[in-house]
């Protein structure tokens, strides 16, 4: 059985992390039992919904059928993602789990994924995110299940290590900021690293050859008191070499990204939204309709690539879904100024009715009657007929 750890800052269910998943993947035997453990979240009202986004996003992006258990004896895969890292060591120390996933890593067999939250359980302490960010408790360490340790690393893993949610304050390091991360790394047991795992980014580990990779868009940040060292995306080591950075040796202890390597990662919900209004308004400006219908689309085909993202913080998919509303109430009211009489009408109606059309597949008939209502509103009737739906512009 194969033998690989990926620890992955966040984004584990969405577009940016998807060849990660695959390359995992592969190295699967046929047949391999793949568990999705529910924990860390297993508290939410809306857990359910959350289990069931993610083995869509398994099934249909990675081609994995994940089945939802509480334990993991013979599982070839195994992952866990958002929610409390807290709540999950409780669960996994009484039922035995956190000392299935040490064995794991102990005997370097199985894919194990961990992410988000269940990430910040691998080292040797864990960041309680909810009880100090959310709560207000001082800050303060709890004891992790150490997957790191069999691998000879003394550290801890910190994910959404480059966070920058708070805009006016400090959330990176996992909502900590710097001053409350640099008194809890006072508190840790000498010679302990931080291991600091940037949002949409992966470390991957292979326990058999021991090598060692970062993927996705941001880096791997190896931090002891006064000192820190980088590893960006598409860097490669060893366990020995990070074992040397995370001692605080000096010296070369990875190889750089090649330039060969793909040096464009997908792009996350929030830049894709910000380049939508930017093209939109652009159109806008050069009369460009077409191009305007077209980003509309292509803002429905992101949702859609999103839909199953269980990140409990990442409030993009609603926020797509409003700027979505906006974009398609805009194209009605340039539809309806005069100027537009004499545009080939065509051009703009047949990708708003394609559009129309896939949302009502997905039963989001509330957006499809607001595109239908923009365009009566600019003067375009649509009737649904047996034959499909028919356009004429009214008088």
């Amino acid at each position: 059985m194969p033998g690989l750890l990926v620890l992955m800052g966040s984004g584990e269910t969405s577009p940016t992390m998807v060849e990660v998943h695959r390359a995992a993947a592969r190295t699967l035997r046929a047949g391999a039992r793949a568990v999705l453990l529910d924990t860390p979240y297993a508290f939410q009202e809306n857990a359910a919904d959350i289990s069931a986004r993610a083995r869509r996003y398994f099934a249909r992006s990675v081609g994995l059928d994940v089945e939802v258990a509480a334990g993991i004896t013979g599982a070839g895969w195994v992952f866990s993602g958002p929610g409390s890292p807290t709540y999950a060591l409780d669960r996994w120390a009484g039922s035995g789990v956190a000392g299935d996933l040490r064995a794991r890593v102990r005997s370097r067999q199985g894919v194990t994924v961990l992410a988000s939250a269940a990430a910040c359980t691998a080292g040797l302490a864990t960041v309680p995110v909810y009880e100090i960010y959310k709560v207000g408790a001082d800050p303060h360490w709890r004891e992790g299940i150490d997957l790191l340790e069999p691998l000879g690393l003394r550290a801890v893993l910190i994910p959404h290590f480059d966070n920058a949610e708070g805009g006016t304050h400090d959330t990176r390091y996992c909502y900590l900021g710097e001053r409350r991360l640099s008194r809890m790394e006072r508190e840790l047991p000498p010679g302990t690293a931080v291991l600091g795992l940037d949002e949409h980014t992966a470390l991957v580990i292979d326990l058999e050859s021991e090598a060692v990779h970062v993927a996705g868009r941001g880096g791997l940040t190896v931090r002891r008191p006064g000192s820190q060292a980088v590893l960006p995306t598409g860097a490669r080591t060893d366990l020995a070499g990070l074992r040397r950075l995370a001692e605080g040796a000096s010296g070369p202890a990875t190889v750089p990204p090649s330039p060969a390597e793909p040096a464009a990662p997908e792009v996350t919900l929030e830049e894709t939204i910000q380049r939508c209004e930017e093209r939109f308004r652009a159109a806008v400006a050069g009369s460009d309709m077409v191009g305007a219908a077209q980003t509309v689309l292509d803002l429905e085909a992101e949702l859609v690539k999103w839909a199953a993202d269980t990140e409990e913080d990442a409030g993009g998919v609603e926020q797509a879904r409003e700027l979505m509303r906006l974009l398609i109430a805009r194209l009605g009211e340039l539809a309806s100024a005069a100027g537009l009489r004499s545009f080939a009408l065509g051009s703009l109606v047949e990708p708003l009715l394609a559009l129309r059309g896939r949302l009502r597949e997905e039963g989001r008939y509330d957006v499809a009657d607001l595109l239908r209502a923009a365009m009566l509103t600019g003067g375009i009737t649509v009737d649904d007929t047996p034959d499909g739906p028919r356009w004429t512009p009214t008088s």
